[in-house]
Parts: structure tokens; sequence; C-alpha cells
């Protein structure tokens, strides 16, 4: 990392449409709080996705711009718009189908991610409070999981590490992070760069990691 300003990357919205190109279609996806929630918006109706939320829904389409209808929110409590055959169902059943092995794709907000996979995503202590909530059950239950979250922090300081020093909310199951400078894989030797943003150089995102990047072949630049 340089002592320099970090370089602005891709907006929420552009790292939520990047995320949503990493989903298979007709798979089973958990969106979590805050910046993934965006994804729903960027999905095509012809890839037959079905996001499920931890309190009881299978089968929404986005965040509704309609009017407020209490029975009919996301995990978040945000008001969501249903697609044919969906269904409800008591938060046991729910975390029943994430504790089995039934949802392809979580994607997760982050705070900071290690080069062995650990997610920690629910805690500042610098902050304190905070709550995990469905986070770990997610994180460990999911076939797929991806974390979407910004480079570094507001005071430049990098979420993406060589060890977490935030309380973990799971260990070594991250598999692919996309941020506003690149999209990276979590393997086994560490971190992998697959692509970086418009205006983001490979070096400029190796600068800012505050772990070692493996870079093999070309990296090619995110198709938005």
């Amino acid at each position: 990392m340089t002592n320099s300003q970090p370089p602005t990357g891709l907006s929420r919205e552009l790292i939520a449409l990047r995320a949503a190109r990493e989903l298979e279609p007709g798979s089973v996806v958990n969106l979590g709080i805050g910046l993934p929630t965006l994804v729903a918006g960027f999905v095509e109706p012809s890839d037959d996705i079905l996001f499920q939320a931890e309190n009881g829904i299978l089968g929404y389409s986005g965040v509704s711009e309609s009017d407020f209808d209490s029975d009919l929110i996301n995990a978040g409590g945000q008001p969501v718009n249903l697609v044919a055959g969906a269904s409800f169902f008591d938060t046991a059943d729910s975390f029943a189908m994430i504790r089995g092995g039934h949802i392809d794709a979580a994607i997760l907000g982050g705070l900071q991610v290690s080069a062995q996979g650990d997610l920690a995503n629910w805690y500042v202590p610098a902050r304190g409070g905070g709550s995990v909530g469905g986070a770990m059950d997610l994180a460990v239950g999911a076939k797929k999981l991806i974390i979407a979250m910004a480079h570094v922090t507001r005071e430049g300081e990098p979420r993406i590490v060589e060890a977490c020093d935030y309380p973990l909310t799971a260990e070594r199951c991250v598999d692919v992070i996309i941020t506003d400078y690149a999209v990276i894989d979590v393997t086994e030797s560490g971190f992998q760069l697959r692509e970086v943003a418009p205006g983001i150089s490979v070096g400029e995102v190796i600068d800012w990691t505050g772990a070692p990047v493996n870079v093999s072949g070309d990296v090619i630049e995110m198709s938005l």
C-alpha cells in the first residue's frame, strides 16, 4: 500500500452489476444486507434466478419501488417484488435450506477478507456494536460465497488482508471478491487477480491490497 490517496473505483451499483454476472442461470441466491441487495436489479428475468431471504421468502426479483407492504419484505426490512410461484415459510425452514446446502450462491458485504478466505463482516472493534445475524450460516452453507465490498476503508486501509484482525464471521469460506477495483479469486495459493475495474491498474490493485496478489497472464478489464 502507498502513502497516497486511494484511486476512485466503481460505484456501488457497478459493483453490484459485476457481482450479478457471477450468478448461474437457474440458481437459488441469497443477498446480504446493504450493497448486495442491489444485485437483484441487474439480473435478467430470463436467467430464472430465485432470490431467497432468510426471513422466509423464495422467489423475489428485487426491491419494490411501490407502496410499502410490511408482509413482503426481505431480511433487511426492504419491500420486495415477488415472482410467479414465490413461496413463504418460517425462519426454521429457511435456515434448514441454508444449512442444508440448498443455496447455490450467497453475495454478502465484507469488512475484511483474508488470504485464506476467512470473512469478517459484522463487527468493527473501534465502533462497537454489531450482530452477525444470518451471515455465519450463509457463509458456511452456500455452495459459492461472493463478497461485494469497497477495496479499502474510508481511511484508506485495505479490506483484503493477510489475516483478519476483526472478529470472524466464518473461516475459509470466500470464493470470489468483487470490489470497486477488481475481481479477485480466493485460491489455495492465495489471492488471484482475475479482472481490474476500468481506470484501475494492476499495480494499483496490488498497492492497495494488504496481502500478496498473484498475477498470471493478461488481466482483463471488467466488462460493464
